[in-house]
């Protein structure tokens, strides 16, 4: 095809909507895996350039099996093992990070081991029991938020990181990579539609102190503010645990979440959960007493959960894009690991706002 391929080439040719190719190129939106693969072999196929998080060799044909190099598939030259202190399901946002950091490490030629650390070993400062140091080439941490377990990884002696990680502590600092979505763009951006839209009071609701990401999300809406001229109004806010729980999600926090709400002089216009399941557990709140979205007030969320997309009303809300973090959390292993000198970075990863029903979208 001569000249720039573009994204309606791919449509046309397809016989599809831009916006579909356009939702399996940049990894955004709900889409069958066999409608992106056809489009992305297509894609490749008349010579589109503009891709931001996949590696082309997966969708160019392959030659023979008997006329394949195939030492990089097959040889094992070290083991990364992925420490992490939560079950991560479908809903968590790095679900389909880890498929592609898998795929990324083993291309590599590095195996990779999970284990899951306990509340007692977190506590202790202690490794997993079948954990072998001596036979680990690199760590990577996916909600490993403890300030201390976390500063005890990072002395290990080995390459340590931390894809999100704990919130600032002063006076202290940790060695080691660390990876985040951008958390402040996209909450400055939809602050500055919100203003635009005749909105003057906004609270924030999530424990501020539980990680990087959820500290980040709260001090971007502050600055937002801050540039609009607007103050922020801590009554207006709910940035703690429940004191006597400590639970931040479930019935249990949604009982917390209704007697803050009943505390607060007067609710605000817009309200920024630390994430989604922030957001489903206000809104059930809000409906106990008697409120509705976006009636008294609008909602914003963050990650971009599938729930997001089906709780009611659907909650407007910033998309991590979890391709590129994968993509990303392997290459600064595999640089790390390649240049152990190399001074520690903090690698942010673009983020999408998507508007929904519970801004009236």
């Amino acid at each position: 095809m001569a000249g720039r391929v573009t994204i309606q080439d791919i449509a046309d040719a397809l016989g599809v909507s831009r916006n579909t190719v356009s939702k399996a190129i940049n990894n955004t939106g709900v889409l069958a895996d066999a409608t992106r693969d056809k489009i992305l072999k297509k894609a490749v196929e008349m010579g589109y350039k503009q891709f931001s998080y996949i590696n082309l060799e997966d969708f160019r044909p392959t030659a023979p099996a008997d006329s394949r190099s195939s030492a990089a598939e097959t040889r094992q030259i070290g083991v990364i093992t992925l420490l992490t202190t939560t079950a991560i399901d479908n809903s968590h946002f790095s679900s389909t990070m880890l498929d592609k950091i898998h795929r990324e490490l083993s291309r590599a030629g590095y195996s990779l081991n999970m284990f899951r650390i306990s509340k007692e070993e977190t506590a202790a400062c202690r490794l997993p029991e079948s954990f072998s140091p001596e036979k680990t080439d690199a760590i990577i941490c996916i909600e490993v938020f403890d300030f201390a377990y976390s500063s005890f990884l990072a002395e290990l002696d080995i390459p340590v990181l931390f894809v999100d990680g704990p919130a600032p502590c002063p006076g202290k600092k940790l060695y080691a990579d660390m990876l985040l979505m951008n958390n402040r763009t996209e909450i400055h951006s939809f602050m500055a539609e919100m203003y635009r839209r005749g909105k003057r009071s906004f609270g924030f609701v999530g424990e501020t102190m539980h990680c990087m990401s959820f500290w980040e999300r709260f001090q971007a809406m502050k600055e937002a503010l801050q540039i609009f001229g607007l103050p922020y109004d801590e009554s207006c806010s709910i940035t703690a645990l429940d004191p006597d729980s400590g639970i931040d999600s479930g019935e249990a926090y949604q009982d917390y979440l209704e007697g803050e709400l009943a505390k607060m002089p007067r609710l605000p216009e817009v309200f920024v959960c630390a994430n989604d399941f922030v957001a489903y557990d206000l809104l059930m709140a809000c409906k106990r007493r008697g409120l509705t979205v976006p009636k008294d007030f609008l909602l914003c969320g963050f990650d971009d959960s599938p729930e997001s997309r089906v709780m009611t009303p659907t909650l407007t809300t910033i998309h991590i894009h979890s391709q590129i973090m994968g993509y990303s959390a392997a290459q600064l292993l595999l640089t790390r690991l390649e240049n152990p000198n190399l001074h520690y970075r903090t690698v942010y990863t673009e983020t999408s706002l998507m508007y929904r029903e519970s801004t009236d979208d």
